[in-house]
């Protein structure tokens, strides 16, 4: 069931950031306004956003992906951990550009 109750569970591969599918927004037609914009927000610079699937982020977008991660965070709208990406321990190195909206597990 997705859900925005923890961290986003993220790991990188290749230069493509994988955000958890369960991890990542849902669009709720009529649902919060903040919520959806996050949403549509996070989607629109995914490489690949599929129903079902981890989103996938280049690492071309990651400048962006952070910009966006710390303004909703900064908007008091969601919580801080609704906008933080969590690496397991077995990644070596959260990349600089990434560091702002990141945690490990």
């Amino acid at each position: 069931m997705p859900t925005l109750l923890c961290t986003m569970r993220a790991k990188i591969a290749d230069t493509i950031l994988f955000l958890h599918r369960e991890d990542v927004p849902t669009y709720k037609k009529g649902g919060s306004v903040v919520r959806n914009s996050y949403f549509w927000a996070l989607r629109s610079i995914a490489g690949r956003s599929v129903r079902d699937r981890d989103w996938e982020y280049e690492s071309e977008v990651w400048f962006a992906l952070a910009r966006m991660l710390l303004s909703f965070s900064e908007s008091g709208y969601l919580a801080l951990r609704e906008t933080i990406l969590e690496f397991p321990p077995t990644q070596e190195k959260i990349p600089e550009i990434l560091r702002p909206v990141a945690t490990w597990e």
